[in-house]
């Protein structure tokens, strides 16, 4: 039978490899995080260059952010299609119930749907129903989108989500660009229009945030990024639903600035949520570690002379 001593340094060498490994996964996080282009696209160095490496948001990303409006009435009189080809005022789904709001475009490359699956996945986890505690709103920012486009969004989350019982509070969102315009001044959502070299393809640079709104309209709660906590989500519907207005939350970007292969052009995507989850990863299994390590070492010395004891067998 192995001595308990023998254990512990065996413990100890498997604890400190996962420690190594979780050491270079968090590091490879932080990697893409700073530099998601580089997979963005392979090609010879004689036929695309990477722009380079800078700390600092390249100038395209001006005018791009999220300020927190916190308290900020909506304009429901704004009238948008739904996913139904209705006009609707934002007004009819307020006035209740709270809603989530979330202002995306439907063909963008990455984020947003990166922003709506988040959301899906975080709504499975929340005891509430669509349409019967809540309503999600979600909007596009790209005046060009029609009803079709939105119908089959709506079809892809809902079946996400699945419970398609709640589709009555799912609304998907078309709009003309003044009331785009209006929403987003409203909500504090700065976006940038790109327009492509062949006038075929527009994208738009902008971040990534859900915003919590009051019965009464009034924002009340910010969450950035593409992952929401459920438990935060809750608790923001719930004092949403009271006419509670929340505090400001740390302003941790995410970016959507998507490659454009026809322009031979690098662009951004920086998701520092990512390279922030590392970080904490890192530093809870530090933590972890240095707790069991001490409690090896309290039982070691409790042990007479120092020394691991054995059963003594006389013969």
């Amino acid at each position: 039978m192995q001595g308990a001593g023998t254990i512990r340094r065996n413990w100890r060498n498997v604890a400190v490899a996962a420690m190594a490994r979780a050491a270079l996964c968090a590091v490879g996080l932080g990697l893409f995080a700073v530099c998601p282009a580089a997979s963005a696209q392979v090609s010879r160095y004689d036929e695309k260059q990477m722009a380079p490496v800078s700390d600092k948001p390249p100038v395209i990303l001006n005018g791009v952010g999220i300020a927190q409006h916190l308290d900020q009435q909506l304009p429901l009189a704004l009238a948008f299609t739904d996913d139904a080809g209705k006009q609707v005022q934002l007004a009819s789904y307020f006035g209740k119930k709270p809603a989530i709001l979330a202002l995306v475009y439907y063909q963008c490359p990455m984020l947003c749907s990166e922003e709506l699956n988040g959301l899906t996945s975080a709504l499975q986890m929340v005891n509430f129903v669509p349409g019967r505690d809540f309503s999600v709103i979600v909007v596009s920012i790209d005046p060009t989108e029609g009803t079709d486009l939105a119908a089959a969004k709506k079809r892809t989350y809902l079946k996400r989500y699945g419970h398609p019982e709640t589709a009555p509070g799912w609304h998907f969102m078309t709009g003309t660009q003044a009331n785009i315009d209006a929403l987003t001044r409203a909500v504090g959502f700065g976006y940038v229009k790109i327009p492509a070299p062949d006038g075929k393809l527009t994208q738009f640079a902008h971040a990534s945030s859900i915003q919590i709104v009051t019965p009464e309209g009034k924002l009340a709660q910010y969450y950035m990024g593409v992952e929401y906590s459920p438990k935060d989500l809750r608790l923001g519907l719930v004092e949403a639903s009271a006419n509670r207005i929340g505090s400001p939350v740390d302003n941790i970007l995410t970016y959507c600035y998507h490659y454009d292969p026809q322009t031979n052009k690098h662009s951004l995507i920086v998701a520092r949520v990512v390279q922030l989850g590392g970080l904490v990863t890192m530093a809870t299994l530090g933590g972890f570690m240095l707790a069991m390590f001490r409690r090896d070492a309290r039982q070691k010395d409790n042990t007479p002379g120092g020394r691991t004891s054995g059963t003594k067998v006389n013969g």
